[in-house]
């Protein structure tokens, strides 16, 4: 069992939690952030993808000095390498992640001491909307499931409603379950004179 203390738990630092939270309420555009990431093809399903920069918290972050890179691929059955896991992959990661962190957040915010948490997910894809095959496929996923295995020190009622208030506020499952406009445009090249 992890221990709980007056300045942290679940690892967070509980005083650094609510002077954030203090600042934002006296500040609400404090809490506008800016999420940016850059992408660069390699080759056939192989691309990177590049994360550093981002606005929060009322100026640009300069606390990353690299940027953190994550290649996607395709496994050969997809017509990839398997040069990294492929971006739908990457959504179940981000997804997990994001609901993990909620949970965790917002139970160290209700003082609930979690010993041990993880997650399994499965999503349910039919390619044939990507291969544009048949129209009536959808083109993602069809449905994600997720399995979440939390032991904490509070009531099973308490778990549930934490369960429930994180899938509520997690970013990625509000952006996956409501999904937000996107919006693709071509960057036009100028080509200089001969």
């Amino acid at each position: 069992m992890k221990e709980q203390n007056n300045t942290t738990c679940n690892g967070l630092n509980l005083q650094q939690m609510s002077k954030t939270v203090a600042a934002i309420k006296g500040t609400p555009s404090l809490g506008e952030f800016e999420f940016r990431a850059s992408n660069q093809w390699v080759n056939g399903g192989e691309n990177r993808s590049s994360i550093k920069g981002f606005y929060g918290a009322g100026s640009e972050d300069e606390s990353r000095r690299e940027p953190f890179i994550f290649t996607n691929g395709e496994p050969p059955i997809l017509l990839g390498n398997n040069e990294g896991a492929n971006p739908v992959e990457y959504l179940l990661h981000a997804l997990a992640g994001c609901v993990t962190t909620t949970t965790v957040l917002h139970a160290a915010a209700r003082g609930i001491q979690i010993n041990k948490l993880s997650t399994e997910l499965v999503g349910n894809i039919d390619v044939q909307g990507l291969l544009a095959l048949d129209d009536n496929v959808p083109v993602g996923y069809e449905s994600i499931s997720m399995k979440m295995d939390i032991e904490a020190d509070c009531s099973d009622e308490e778990i549930d409603d934490l369960l429930s208030f994180a899938e509520q506020h997690s970013p990625v499952c509000n952006t996956v379950c409501k999904p937000v406009p996107v919006t693709l445009k071509r960057v036009k090249q100028v080509r200089a004179a001969a």
